[in-house]
């Protein structure tokens, strides 16, 4: 197998990482708030209800801004249902999932989750502009934001919230180019309504950060035509705009699969430059960031037959996609894509936290555990920290039906502030080994401190109830950093993190 190489500079960088990039996701969908966050009378649920044992996880995860309470779910949301007294509280049919919601755990909960999780953790809040509008989303933020002395604000401190919440992140809506989307909107309909939102919410206060609604995925038949008209609308208005992506090995093209980071990568690419398109027409030096807000391995096809079959339960068993290593391998790769870009990704929400295609799961009254995909997310988020430094490679690459030509070695870098670096490298191989030789220039590193990798004999192997602990990552052996030149294998189909000082 030919060698993979590239090299390293610090005087060559993409950008700073923002710390929002190891965002996830909490929807009210499946059981990934009841019996998987919340779960009161749990042998390690807290006074509030809140699993002890999860906690613990989501801390180790390394999450940041997480999104609230949707997704789909936020269409149909009435904010006023998740306040107050939870007896009081009223069951409601949620359109989007054939559930029922309960209310149990609303606002005031999902804030205090946060908190308990640490001040790393950053509400995402996600308005209702399907089935309501300017008003409502004016009311929320009176109610979560206002300090004190109106009547909304001191209806929050009446259900013992005296401190306002501080929610600065804010989404416009939810994949409102969907027709699958509750008040679904043409991208005109949808530009105006934002644009609206967003005016008055700036109003109260100037300094909000908000997310317009882009492509809920590439595959649109609107995708950039949707954002152009968007943000011509919103462009002075807004931060960020949305990407949405999951990925599957469909038909069974694990090839193309592996490759899934090779469409994120230009997924990003095509919205940057329909931005930066627009900001040009507009003759605005603004840049326009991307919130990849909603991005995972999803076995998707199997989902639709799912939902159809539900009856309006309460926290039906959806989604609960089990992953593999392979699925682990790919999962890294996108975060990889992730940091190859955060020049312009300034906010990315793994979707989603517990039991939803998620790299936590958990049983009812039971214990929770790692899914395979929990090791990358956590490693990335724990030294993805800093200044990614430009990795160009050169590579052996391999032919995909879906994506064409790609590399078997995909990779990028970080520097932290103490000047240690980290690289972060996928083997797309299936069959063999992967020989990888960096030079480093002017980064005055002498050792490797680590080489993690995850991988197995069987790419098929997981995580269960019965086996939590089957898949962990392990020490490589034979890395090497000589007169300013590491080498390194990486094993078949791989996941590696290597640490370097």
């Amino acid at each position: 197998m030919r060698t993979a190489r590239f090299t390293l500079d610090p005087a060559f960088t993409v950008g700073t990482v923002d710390p929002r990039l190891f965002g996830s996701f909490v929807e009210h969908l499946g059981r990934c708030v009841y019996t998987g966050v919340f779960e009161p009378g749990h042998p390690t649920a807290d006074a509030d209800g809140i699993r002890g044992d999860v906690l613990d996880l989501v801390r180790e995860l390394g999450v940041t801004a997480v999104r609230y309470p949707g997704g789909n779910f936020v269409s149909g949301y009435r904010w006023e249902d998740s306040v107050g007294p939870v007896e009081e509280r009223p069951r409601r049919l949620d359109l989007a999932w054939r559930s029922t919601e309960t209310n149990r755990f609303g606002l005031s909960e999902f804030i205090s989750f946060l908190r308990k999780i640490g001040p790393q953790a950053e509400p995402m809040m996600a308005l209702n502009l399907g089935t309501r509008g300017v008003a409502e989303a004016l009311q929320l933020q009176e109610y979560a934001n206002h300090p004190g002395g109106t009547a909304l604000s001191d209806l929050r401190a009446e259900h013992g919230d005296k401190d306002p919440f501080g929610i600065r992140l804010w989404c416009l809506g939810n994949e409102m180019d969907g027709p699958w989307q509750t008040g679904h909107k043409t991208a005109a309909e949808y530009g105006r309504t934002a644009a609206e939102t967003a005016r008055a919410m700036r109003q109260i206060d100037p300094g909000v950060q908000l997310v317009a609604c882009g492509s809920s995925g590439r595959s649109m038949p609107t995708f950039a035509a949707w954002e152009a008209t968007v943000l011509q609308e919103t462009y002075d208005l807004v931060d960020h705009i949305s990407l949405h992506a999951y990925y599957e090995p469909l038909d069974g093209d694990v090839d193309s699969f592996l490759a899934s980071a090779v469409d994120m990568e230009t997924f990003i690419e095509d919205v940057v430059a329909t931005c930066d398109h627009v900001g040009a027409r507009l003759k605005s030096r603004k840049k326009i960031n991307l919130s990849f807000d909603e991005w995972n391995v999803w076995y998707m096809s199997r989902t639709e037959e799912q939902v159809s079959a539900l009856d309006w339960p309460e926290a039906p068993r959806l989604l609960e996609d089990n992953y593999s290593v392979m699925d682990a391998v790919v999962l890294g790769s996108l975060l990889i894509a992730l940091l190859r870009h955060a020049d312009r990704v300034t906010v990315a929400c793994l979707a989603q936290l517990v039991n939803v295609i998620a790299p936590i799961m958990t049983e009812p009254g039971g214990p929770a555990w790692r899914q395979t995909t929990f090791f990358p997310f956590a490693q990335a988020s724990r030294y993805g920290r800093g200044e990614v430094l430009d990795v160009r490679v050169d590579s052996p690459t391999y032919e995909t039906k879906r994506y064409g030509e790609a590399d078997l070695l995909h990779a990028t870098a970080v520097r932290g502030e103490d000047g240690t670096v980290t690289l972060f490298a996928v083997n797309r191989s299936r069959t063999g080994p992967l020989p990888l030789d960096v030079a480093l220039n002017g980064l005055g590193l002498t050792s490797v401190v680590e080489h993690s990798v995850l991988a197995d004999d069987d790419p098929d192997a997981r995580n269960t109830l019965a086996e939590p602990e089957r898949v962990a990552p392990h020490a490589a052996e034979g890395t090497t950093l000589d007169g300013g030149r590491l080498s390194a294998v990486l094993e078949p189909l791989s996941w590696n993190v290597i640490r370097l000082a």
